[in-house]
């Protein structure tokens, strides 16, 4: 246990108060560490997208942590979407496993769940950011924009794509962010297509719009995807952000122009490069980074959360297990963890060119191809590849007693704590 008298490094800086963060404050807590999460946003941040777990590596750890109930309570029990021509007529059904694995919520809905299991053990400075990170024998003292210097025995960087952790330790975001061809912009809505549960999707040439009901129905979710380079916009600058789509989609047909007018008045738009991060380390002197800071599989291959949480099991147990000695516990999280998560970038590359075809003839094959799939014998071929690759890796019971090395090759989880 951290908390013995040879215990070390307990207290734990992390940034990042979306999912991966607040998921490694729990299991912290639990192993006897005193993390303080660090959030730019000046409260928890709502919207996004639907997230999804499958398989029994992300749901053991869910269950483990108490929340399972909760999750299944906020789900949002979407069933297969439809793809539509220009006049909204139904062209082709995708099942719903596809798109939702077994648990889908949306993301603002887990990161309120995760808050509310770590908040009476977690100090949580919002409105924050750290600035700079100088590290010595002892420890890494923080500075923020707006607190005080303080003082903490490691330092983990959970703040997503773009993280700052990432470039004041690590270099430049240049150097590990890999952008796909993609970019997308996500947005809640009426649901005024009255859609039960369901979603519509158009594609046409390099672009993809989509609506699908959230929460039980009461709103919606308009989804953009198109194909670009990478553009040089500021990730706050929301009114060009906004411009660019509308430039885009302008006359795209279905119910484009309707949702880029709605878009106007989103009270959470966000837009961003579809991207990977790729990192031949980690970890370095006593930062290291989680979840999407780290490996990023991309929002387009529905594993970035089942990741991020599987890898803060992973790195809270690999630093208890080490009495807090983040020498050897960061060592062994990256040897867990690694071939797990490029097993699951894998799901997100390729992925780009069948959401966003880049020819007219190529997006017309798919829609004929999605038309078909019911009827092929392939058809749960995607499906059941995601399902292996989100259950590909051991979960050790981290109580001191059962740790155990990585095992050869890589089983499905059979246990949880």
């Amino acid at each position: 246990m951290t908390n013995s008298p040879n215990a070390k490094n307990t207290d734990v800086l992390i940034s990042g108060a979306s999912v991966a963060g607040p998921a490694l404050a729990y299991w912290l807590h639990r192993h006897g560490f005193r993390p303080t999460i660090v959030e730019r946003a000046p409260a928890l941040r709502d919207g996004g997208y639907a997230v999804d777990f499958r398989g029994e590596a992300h749901l053991s750890v869910l269950r483990a942590m108490g929340i399972l109930p909760e999750l299944e309570r906020a789900r949002t029990g979407t069933g297969s979407m439809k793809y539509v021509n220009s006049a909204g007529r139904p062209v082709a059904e995708m099942p719903a496993d596809l798109f939702a694995g077994d648990i889908e919520v949306l993301r603002g809905d887990l990161s309120r769940i995760l808050y509310d299991a770590t908040k009476e053990h977690t100090e949580y400075v919002f409105g924050d950011s750290v600035t700079s990170l100088t590290e010595d024998a002892d420890g890494v003292t923080a500075t923020f924009e707006r607190s005080a210097p303080r003082r903490f025995g490691l330092v983990i960087g959970a703040d997503g794509l773009h993280s700052t952790t990432r470039r004041l330790v690590f270099g430049p975001e240049e150097r590990f962010v890999r952008h796909l061809g993609v970019h997308c912009a996500i947005f809640t809505t009426d649901n005024y297509l009255g859609l039960d549960h369901t979603g519509h999707v158009f594609r046409t040439a390099g672009r993809f719009v989509g609506l699908h009901s959230a929460r039980h129905n009461a709103e919606a979710r308009a989804v953009f995807y198109f194909a670009s380079p990478r553009l040089d916009l500021h990730r706050r600058d929301v009114p060009r952000q906004q411009a660019v789509l509308a430039e885009h989609f302008a006359g795209n047909g279905w119910e484009s122009d309707r949702l880029l007018e709605a878009m106007r008045h989103a009270p959470d738009f966000y837009f961003d490069s579809v991207a990977q991060v790729h990192m031949d380390t980690w970890s370095r002197g006593r930062v290291a980074l989680l979840g999407d800071a780290a490996h990023c599989p991309s929002s387009l291959s529905g594993m970035g959360s089942g990741l991020a949480l599987v890898g803060a099991y992973v790195l809270a147990g690999e630093l208890a297990a080490a009495h807090g000695d983040h020498t050897v516990a960061f060592a062994q999280y990256e040897d867990r963890m690694r071939a797990y998560a490029r097993g699951c970038q894998k799901m997100g590359d390729g992925v780009a060119r069948l959401m966003v075809p880049g020819s007219r003839a190529l997006a017309a094959f798919l829609n004929r191809y999605y038309r078909l799939l019911p009827y092929l014998p392939g058809k749960n071929m995607a499906s059941n590849i995601a399902r292996r690759t989100a259950e590909d890796i051991v979960l050790p019971d981290y109580a001191p007693q059962l740790a155990t090395s990585r095992p050869r090759r890589p089983q499905p989880v059979l246990r949880t704590l």
